[in-house]
């Protein structure tokens, strides 16, 4: 883990440490700092593991293939992502590439509201004409 963290531009001694290198993983990935609680507690503990994983797999260009490789034989797979030709892509999560988390259309730059097919908002439309009595 040492040399993915310097690969992504973190501090290698962080993969030591042991809460430390969760935080610096869930920086790595675009992941909130909730994830940490998610984590810690008994049973999501597995899939928010499995699922942080996959996403550091992902940030240097791997498959789900390699995930599982990760998974079941880290000793192998990890020094193949830290001394290998992978290189850091970038957070692979989809909030951390949206520019924001959740469905806020103040930090979206695919705003629906600010497109031009928008049809509450054309100012081409003229307005109705009354009916003439």
């Amino acid at each position: 883990m040492w040399k993915t963290f310097e690969k992504a531009g973190k501090p290698g001694w962080a993969a030591i440490i042991p809460i430390y290198n969760i935080i610096i993983m869930l920086e790595i990935v675009g992941k909130p700092m909730i994830w940490i609680l998610w984590l810690l507690l008994p049973c999501t503990n597995f899939v928010f593991g499995i699922w942080l994983i996959n996403l550091m797999s992902k940030s240097y260009g791997k498959s789900e293939g390699f995930t599982i490789g990760l998974i079941f034989l880290s000793f192998i797979f990890w020094p193949i992502l830290g001394f290998g030709d992978a290189k850091y892509l970038g957070p692979s999560a989809a909030e951390a590439q949206n520019n924001g988390f959740g469905n806020n259309p103040f930090n979206n730059p695919n705003n629906q509201f600010g497109n031009q097919n928008n049809p509450f908002n054309n100012p081409n439309d003229t307005p109705p004409t009354p009916p003439v009595v």
